[in-house]
């Protein structure tokens, strides 16, 4: 997996099980292991931090003045250093 930050949450949850099955092997040598659990902190890096992209997206769901819901998209560095629940204007 060469570029982690496209690849498809599930698709990299459905690795990162693949690795932990695989890491529990006794049989595995250390090098091997060591090489696995670096591509599984990897990916649970990108899990969360795809995770922490949907949940804010989510909290940015507003009503509008009309009262219907809309979704406003996020940016990502702006929604990291606003901590109000409001959308930019």
């Amino acid at each position: 997996m060469s570029e982690l930050k496209d690849v498809k949450y599930e698709d990299a949850l459905k690795r990162l099980e693949k690795l932990v099955a695989e890491l529990d092997k006794s049989e595995l040598d250390l090098e091997t292991r060591l090489k696995k659990f670096e591509e599984g902190t990897k990916l649970a890096r990108v899990l969360l931090k795809k995770l922490d992209q949907a949940k804010k997206k989510v909290q940015m769901l507003v009503k509008t003045q009309v009262g219907d819901a809309a979704l406003v998209p996020v940016d990502d560095d702006l929604a990291e250093d606003d901590d109000t629940d409001e959308p930019a204007a």
